[in-house]
Order: structure tokens, then sequence, then C-alpha cells
């Protein structure tokens, strides 16, 4: 198994409510598939680099998990077919980045 970063935008009409749905059923989708999704950080609404569909902001995302590599296909399908999904992007991570991010979630636990 691999460790996995997925970054991913959601579209800035959303509640609360609707945002923690759609992390929730991604989540469940990894988590159906085999995967150990161990971190999950909601970083809020933030301004866009560019427009994305005549959107300037959006809700971001970022799941952390171990999977194998043929989970990531189907995952990125249905993200591509969610329409509350503006942008995503899905990151193997090698040893050093699986190091620095563990120092990273260690560092925030430590700060809750």
């Amino acid at each position: 198994m691999n460790q996995y970063e997925t970054v991913f935008i959601l579209t800035p009409v959303l509640s609360e409510e609707q945002t923690k749905e759609t992390v929730e059923k991604f989540k469940g989708l990894l988590k159906d598939a085999g995967a150990d999704v161990f971190s999950e950080e909601l970083w809020g609404l933030k301004k866009l680099a560019y427009p994305i569909e005549k959107k300037t902001t959006g809700f971001y995302v970022m799941l952390e998990y171990k999977a194998e590599p043929t989970v990531i296909k189907n995952f990125e399908l249905q993200m591509r077919r969610d329409e509350r999904v503006i942008r995503y992007m899905t990151v193997k991570n090698e040893k050093y980045a699986a190091q620095y991010a563990e120092k990273r979630r260690n560092l925030k636990k430590k700060e809750d």
C-alpha cells in the first residue's frame, strides 16, 4: 500500500453541513475500497488563484490515506463525476514526504 494525499476544492455555495457530507462521502469511498484514511484537514473557504467556473473562492479539503494504486483511479473518477468538486489533485507521498506529513500531523495534534 502506498501513502497518498488528495487535496480537493468544493464549490463555495455549499453550506457547512453539505461540505462535511461531501467529505464523508469521499472518505467512505476510500474506506469501502480498503484504504486507511488517517488524516482529514478542512482548510476552509479560501480565495482561488484564478476563477474556476466563474467562482473566485472554494472550500479546500485534504485527505491523507494509504491505499492500493488501483483504488485511486475509481476515487478520482467519482470526484470527476461529483459537481460539488471543482478541482482535485492526488499525490503519492514518497518516503521523506510521508515522514514530513507525519511530523506535521503530530505537531497539529500537540497544538490542539
